[in-house]
């Protein structure tokens, strides 16, 4: 190691003297082009520097530089902008040698939009629309939760545009008294914007107490003038604001715009929780495991998670953490920059705060014990289900495949992975089976779904799958013979495979298991049976769930998709004029070319499709 080593810091050498001292990211290069470790710094030369001069070095960047044949990098204007290039390239290509966030998701938002009259709804994803954000929720069962009961209070419609511009007909959520009826032409527009507003401020600053005050003096207005209906009205929407109050947990800290970041580190694996408090509320929080090296400290991680997780989401004004991070003030001027908004990151100081973060440490902590106990349960069966079978190699990952299909239609091939770690969902694979001839037949498809797969891992030899150290088969001798047949043909020879029969009753430890032209049969309270019936329920819940996702999409398709020369737009204003795609099917020639935008040849092309 130390002959490359001294090869990794001569690379390094060679390159600073080429570099401008400007601030800017650089890459570290593998023999093969892969990109080991991604940095950031404010003079690149400098920094490189510290890696050829320092007499001691941590393991993790001897390790790093001994296996360095190459170095790029690329320069900016000013250091915050290497700041959000490092997080984007890191995220982006996924180093070795870099911390790794993990499981990271947009969150869902409520969207109020910018509408004559504003519609509410769920909203995830980049944040594009004319209309105000309210977020980010840890869930998207806590944005429907929240949304229904906002509903009831401010009866702001969910309702589509069209309805609205008619005017003629109210929803159904009106006659539930969960909408104020701009639909049926029932609220003005000033009346309604009252709504809007009134939402706004809830949902933005947290006054509940004032909204509440209004609606029991309107409760008692209405029980004065014995208006009894309006009164239980009022009534009813005073509960649901004291169930989203109790569901959102107001706090005592008045965090307007906050969140508070905790990170847990044991046995050389951390958890980070993140809660996210708004309009002095709690609006959930979710837990992190990001990849590092076992050395790193709690201050790296969590510095390196904090730039890397609001890469892309909208940064509130405070950020609370339980540990000191690299770089506050650089961190706080980039964010501050980039939401054009003044944004504070600090360690918790006051009596409030530290015992919000004492409750994140909590759940940081708790979870990361979860994770460990399932990662050591998750090693111990993959160990036993190597040791029952004699599989000499290490198995780290394993793919699971299932077949689904309806007498043929809709037919689909599924592939689902396992790791130490437990399902690796980034790693799901469908496969919609081209060959017409097999789609009624679960060995062709099968073999068909195996060739896809891994005569393009052998092709590519790298690529977004790499080979798994198993593979597992819903199904029985047949199933195994195909797969053994396909694997052997593309010189997988040492690719292991076992396939699971399932008995009369699936679950009920009848399974038989088929391996190198043997069966087996395990008792039925062996731990490693559940295991194996979990990895292949799991695969054909999701075969299952495509193969019905599939079947839906075709069964919504119109029968006006068929026809050439009807695009989206043809499409809406013959349903808008007729009301379904049946109803099109049996209208006469006029009545077609009646429709505005239908011209007369299209016409004739619609009516003789349904009548020749």
């Amino acid at each position: 190691m130390s002959n490359s080593l001294e090869l990794g810091k001569k690379v390094i050498k060679d390159k600073i003297p080429l570099i401008p001292k400007n601030p800017g990211v650089y890459k570290m290069l593998g023999a093969t082009g892969e990109i080991l470790y991604i940095g950031k710094a404010k003079n690149i030369p400098n920094r490189l520097k510290s890696y050829v001069t320092e007499s001691y070095l941590p393991i993790r960047t001897e390790r790093m530089l001994s296996q360095t044949h190459n170095l790029e990098t690329t320069t900016t204007n000013n250091e915050s902008e290497a700041l959000l290039l490092e997080a984007n390239l890191i995220k982006k290509f996924k180093p070795k040698f870099n911390i790794l966030l993990k499981d990271d998701k947009s969150f869902p938002y409520i969207f109020i939009s910018d509408h004559k009259f504003p519609r509410i709804e769920r909203h995830r994803g980049s944040k594009n629309r004319p209309g105000k954000y309210y977020g980010p929720f840890a869930s998207s069962l806590a944005v429907n939760m929240a949304i229904k009961t906002i509903q009831k209070i401010f009866l702001l419609r969910s309702c589509t545009d069209k309805q609205v511009e008619a005017a003629n007909k109210t929803c159904f959520n009106y006659l539930l008294k969960r909408c104020a009826g701009p639909c049926g032409g029932k609220i003005t527009e000033d009346d309604y914007g009252k709504l809007v507003e009134a939402a706004d401020e809830f949902l933005s600053k947290g006054k509940s107490r004032k909204i509440q005050k209004t609606l029991s003096q309107q409760m008692e207005s209405a029980s004065e003038e014995l208006d009894f209906e309006k009164a239980a009205i009022m009534r009813d929407k005073i509960k649901s604001l004291n169930i989203i109050q109790s569901s959102l947990t107001v706090t005592e800290a008045n965090l307007i715009e906050a969140d508070v970041i905790a990170g847990y580190k044991e046995s050389g694996k951390t958890c980070i929780q993140v809660f996210f408090y708004r309009s002095k509320q709690n609006w959930g929080n979710q837990a992190f495991f990001p990849k590092h090296d076992e050395e790193e400290s709690i201050k790296d991680i969590i510095s390196s998670f904090i730039s890397q997780f609001y890469e892309n989401k909208a940064i509130p004004s405070l950020i609370i953490t339980n540990s000191d991070v690299n770089d506050k003030k650089l961190l706080e001027e980039t964010f501050s920059n980039k939401e054009n908004k003044q944004v504070i990151l600090k360690q918790a100081k006051s009596r409030n705060e530290v015992s919000i973060l004492k409750l994140a440490e909590k759940n940081a902590k708790q979870a990361l014990t979860q994770k460990l106990i399932q990662s050591d349960t998750n090693n111990g069966l993959i160990e036993s289900l190597s040791a029952k079978f004699k599989i000499n190699e290490n198995i780290d990952l394993i793919e699971v495949y299932d077949n689904s299909h309806i007498q043929g239609t809709d037919s689909i091939g599924a592939l689902i992975c396992f790791g130490r770690e437990g399902f690796i969902k980034k790693r799901y694979r469908k496969f919609n089976i081209k060959n017409s001839e097999v789609k009624n037949d679960d060995y062709g498809m099968m073999k068909e779904v195996l060739f896809r797969r891994f005569s393009k891992a052998v092709k590519e030899k790298s690529g977004s799958l790499s080979l798994p150290d198993l593979v597992v088969l819903d199904g029985g001798k047949g199933q195994y013979s195909v797969g053994r047949e396909v694997l052997d043909g593309l010189g997988l020879y040492d690719l292991p495979i076992i396939a699971v029969a399932k008995g009369k009753r699936r679950n009920a430890g009848e399974e038989k298991i088929y391996f190198k032209g043997k069966e087996y049969k395990l008792n039925k309270n062996d731990p490693l049976l559940f295991f194996i019936q979990r990895i292949r329920d799991e695969a054909h819940r999701f075969a299952i769930s495509t193969h019905r996702a599939k079947r839906k999409k075709n069964l919504s398709k119109s029968l006006l998709d068929q026809i050439q020369g009807i695009g989206k737009q043809r499409k809406r204003a013959l349903l808008n004029h007729f009301g379904s795609a049946r109803a099109v099917e049996s209208a006469s020639f006029d009545d077609l070319k009646s429709v505005e935008g239908i011209e007369d040849n299209i016409a004739k092309k619609i009516y003789d499709y349904f009548h020749e």
